[in-house]
């Protein structure tokens, strides 16, 4: 069995819901046009991203909407009305007022799959979510869900594994942005960005380089193929405050092989073809029967050296652990 798929990274504009469904609207269109049954868009791209962290809670809550509110609405209309499935990132304002870096997938049957990202560190006051999204789709394959730094995590893919997902879909709103790390992700020049169309090498070598493709490539083929997955990723492009993300949109097998991909300094969308006759026996899935669970439980005990997710993301403190003299070392 096959069925398409399709890819997208813009830039958002922020704050501006109006502009950015208008864009989801229209990749959706072109993605009609080439066939596919599911689109996925970058994370928080209904709302805008970077300046998120310079809000207070007033403008936190002004941005946010549940799930049910119009900006989820219109893209689970837009689905219904045009047969395919839709995924979005927003701000979503919880019930008890709690506020969530969110993920909805809206089915063409009215369905919505909503994914809390495990891992929030853009604002004090956006919670972690709790849970793994996993769930059944028309396409004979189960789907899950995990926001950016969500797939940073080793653990996260290989759960949503477990649980039974065939399929990652995996919004981002990554590269360009400032790594601790010496030899990590580093801060694209804004100035290559604005300069784009008279200099399109500078910025396409940034976008294809260590600090964007390169940098994904360090990671993102293992998650699917240590998973046995196929895997969507979505991100945004462009300027974001003071940091460029670099696109990179792409779709991968189960294999970790890039079916479909672009390093477009614009909006763009990839289209492809999934063959699900790949999920069987494919390396990771064999792996994974082969796991021994009962050595695992290191993987569950509390870390006393823990951090939160926003504490983790951009602390500079040593990250060599000591071990006492009556450890193995």
């Amino acid at each position: 069995m096959t069925f398409k798929v399709s890819s997208v990274q813009f830039q958002h504009k922020a704050s501006d819901k109006a502009y950015n469904l208008a864009r989801i609207t229209h990749f959706t269109n072109e993605a009609i046009l080439a066939g596919s049954q599911f689109i996925a868009f970058p994370e928080m791209c209904i709302t805008g991203y970077w300046h998120v962290p310079k809000l207070d809670s007033a403008g936190l809550h002004a941005l946010a909407e549940p799930l049910s509110g119009p900006s989820i609405s219109y893209v689970a209309a837009l689905a219904r009305e045009k047969g395919i499935a839709i995924g979005a990132g927003f701000l979503e304002l919880a019930d008890d007022q709690s506020l969530y870096n969110s993920y909805a997938v809206c089915m063409p049957d009215g369905q919505i799959h909503c994914h809390r990202k495990l891992h929030a560190w853009e604002h004090r006051l956006i919670s972690s979510g709790d849970a793994f999204t996993v769930f059944d789709t028309p396409w004979g394959v189960r789907a899950g869900i995990l926001i950016c730094w969500d797939n940073n995590l080793i653990e996260n893919a290989r759960a949503t594994a477990l649980l039974g997902a065939e399929i990652l879909i995996a919004p981002h709103q990554a590269g360009g942005g400032y790594s601790v790390s010496p030899h990590g992700m580093k801060r694209i020049p804004v100035e290559k960005w604005t300069r784009r169309h008279e200099d399109p090498e500078a910025i396409e070598a940034e976008i294809r380089g260590p600090n964007g493709r390169e940098w994904f490539m360090r990671w993102l083929p293992s998650r699917a193929h240590d998973n046995g997955m196929f895997l969507v990723f979505s991100n945004g492009v462009g300027q974001d405050e003071d940091e460029v993300r670099t696109g990179n949109a792409m779709i991968l097998d189960p294999y970790g092989r890039i079916l479909v991909e672009t390093w477009q300094a614009a909006d763009a969308i990839v289209t492809t073809e999934i063959d699900l006759s790949l999920l069987d026996k494919c390396t990771g899935q064999r792996w994974i029967r082969g796991r021994r669970p009962e050595l695992y439980g290191v993987l569950t005990q509390p870390d006393p050296q823990g951090l939160s997710p926003m504490d983790a993301r951009f602390s500079d403190t040593s990250t060599r652990k000591h071990t006492r003299a009556d450890e193995t070392l």
